[in-house]
């Protein structure tokens, strides 16, 4: 399973750090990925982390976010600075098996950012 944490409220041109915990997988084998849905809009990709180490940020987020993973603690942190009320979101994480691609999700963390 998949424990996310780190939320909270920030104004505008803050920053804060997501946690996702796993536990029962085998972490180094999954691709990491953290998206976002923000009221009424679909769930969208914020940032992922190959199991390789590879990161890939979607454009909203580019330059202000940083994806990283740690395998020995099996975990995903994502860095978010210069935070916009637009980032305004629950934000999940989710793994992906490198090679079944079964994905399992954690439960959400309300990111709210105050103009």
């Amino acid at each position: 399973q998949l424990q996310a944490s780190g939320g909270g409220s920030v104004q505008a041109g803050g920053s804060l750090r997501l946690s996702c915990s796993a536990s029962g997988i085998s972490f180094s084998f999954y691709d990491m990925d953290w998206y976002r849905q923000a009221p009424g809009k679909e769930r969208e990709s914020v940032a992922a982390i190959t199991h390789g180490g590879e990161e890939m940020y979607a454009d909203a987020v580019k330059g202000r976010v940083t994806i990283s993973r740690d395998n020995t603690k099996q975990s995903v942190d994502l860095q978010m600075n210069s935070l916009k009320p637009e980032d305004t979101a629950v934000y999940y994480c989710q793994a992906r098996h490198v090679v079944t691609g079964h994905s399992i999700w954690g439960q959400g963390t309300q990111v709210t950012v105050s103009s």
